[in-house]
């Protein structure tokens, strides 16, 4: 059974190519089960549609594996239409959040014939067996198909308990080299080293979250949270400063630290093993909320923490509410200054666009930034399909047509869908003096044009890339 898996690129026009850890795992668990296959990387080559039409006639599937997030829909569709019509009877297959969210939607308009709901890493192994077999599909578990026009869901597929156990990325399925090369790219300020020495990889520590916001959708969205050892991390980790010469570690992940306790023990292990790495990784907004609290965060930053994230999301407590983010504006200031204290840079995101929003919140949420001294990465409110937040968006008439909707999905940092009293142009504007007023006051010294797309177009013209 001839078999490809593509990386689809969401952003074309983007400098930034990051490592897709989430493809990456399917990968290294088709290879173990011992199925070979072709790797197709849009996204790092950025191949044209004609280049891939063209692949697509002149190279004959059985199977074509693909996924993505579900702002990506309008490229599956693309991609599954250009495959069916080289080759009708090959079978595609396409997971993650593009899949599991809207699996109704991209059986019923697109060409593909297999949604993987959920968590990909053992159901992919066992529909390649039964495809490549001529076995029944039924007896595979966590996956949706149309059978005589009508949906079939097979029964849901357990989450992997001990994500300790699962294989650790095989990262020389890919052009790793230039992966790594690229990664210079997207770390973030502030840097420790020069930009151009930075070799960075992912590591992914955990899946899924604890929080429920109301605006988010992701995979493991039904799924507990879990989390691997620290054990396991440090393990990967050791071996890829043996094996790569990386000196900066992205924790790939949604949460990284759910706990002091958790904290601390891959901290603990970091410094235990002398290794020596920079790293960021991401937490709740109200993990640290004690004086003595400075002092697990200085061990943090003496293990090679160079900045830990979190979301404030919005200075209004209405809309925190809305967003059932379970964070309060005093958890995120106190966090915020025991992090300055312990001379840890903060990061932070803001979601603007809630149906409550006035030009006073869009203010409010700014200037908390600017008395707490953080730039933020900003992003308009993108109803996902099966958050609370689509379903409002759908109640209350903003959102009509399903595909519609999906059709024209893509980065938040551009406005899509605006369910404020607020026009378009006037909700944007807001928005522009909100971080012209930031970057000012914290003499960030970005251009206009990188106000609300932060640092990576900055950085590629720093390496000249």
């Amino acid at each position: 059974m001839k078999i490809l898996l593509i990386n689809v690129s969401l952003r074309p026009k983007s400098p930034v190519k990051m490592f897709p850890v989430g493809l990456g795992y399917i990968a290294t668990a088709m290879k173990n089960a011992g199925f070979t296959f072709d790797l197709l990387d849009v996204d790092l080559y950025r191949y044209s549609d004609e280049y891939l039409r063209d692949y697509f006639k002149n190279n004959r599937y059985d199977v074509v594996c693909m996924g993505c997030i579900v702002t990506g829909y309008k490229i599956v569709k693309e991609y599954a239409s250009m495959i069916k019509r080289a080759y009708p009877q090959t079978k595609i297959v396409v997971g993650n959040s593009v899949a599991t969210s809207i699996y109704q939607t991209l059986l019923n308009k697109t060409a593909v014939d297999y949604a993987v709901i959920g968590e990909g890493d053992v159901t992919i192994v066992e529909l390649l067996q039964v495809l490549s077999t001529g076995g029944s599909v039924d007896q595979v578990s966590g996956i949706c198909f149309l059978r005589d026009g009508k949906i079939v869901m097979t029964p849901p597929r357990p989450a992997i308990a001990d994500i300790s156990s699962i294989a650790l990325l095989d990262f020389e399925i890919f052009d790793i080299k230039k992966y790594i090369d690229l990664s210079q790219v997207y770390a973030s300020d502030p840097l420790p080293m020069p930009r151009e020495k930075v070799r960075a990889l992912p590591v992914n520590t955990a899946r899924g979250c604890v929080a429920q916001c109301g605006f988010c959708y992701h995979v493991f969205r039904e799924y507990p949270y879990r989390y691997r050892s620290a054990e396991s991390v440090v393990g990967e980790i050791k071996l890829f400063i043996e094996k790569y010469g990386v000196n900066y570690i992205f924790f790939w992940d949604e949460l990284t630290f759910f706990s002091k306790k958790h904290t601390l023990n891959l901290v603990n292990k970091i410094i235990d093993e002398k290794l020596k790495f920079y790293w960021m990784g991401n937490c709740r907004a109200n993990l640290f909320d004690r004086e003595e609290d400075v002092e697990i965060l200085a061990k943090m930053k003496s293990a090679g923490c160079i900045a830990l994230g979190y979301s404030l999301e919005s200075a209004d407590e209405g809309i925190l509410l809305s967003m059932n983010k379970r964070i309060k504006v005093e958890h995120f200031v106190r966090q915020t200054m025991l992090l300055h204290k312990a001379g840890l840079p903060p990061k932070t995101s803001i979601v603007i666009g809630y149906p409550q929003e006035t030009p006073e919140t869009i203010k409010k949420t700014f200037d908390c930034c600017i008395e707490n001294r953080i730039y933020p990465t900003v992003g308009y409110l993108l109803p996902q399909p099966g958050s609370p937040v689509y379903d409002y968006a759908w109640k209350h008439g903003f959102i009509r047509d399903e595909e519609e909707y999906l059709l024209l999905m893509g980065d938040r940092q551009d406005l899509r869908l605006n369910m404020t009293s607020m026009s378009n142009e006037e909700l944007q504007a807001y928005v522009l003096e909100g971080l012209k007023r930031c970057n000012e006051a914290l003499k960030v010294g970005l251009q206009t044009d990188s106000l609300i797309k932060t640092g990576y177009h900055r950085a590629a013209k720093e390496i000249k890339l």
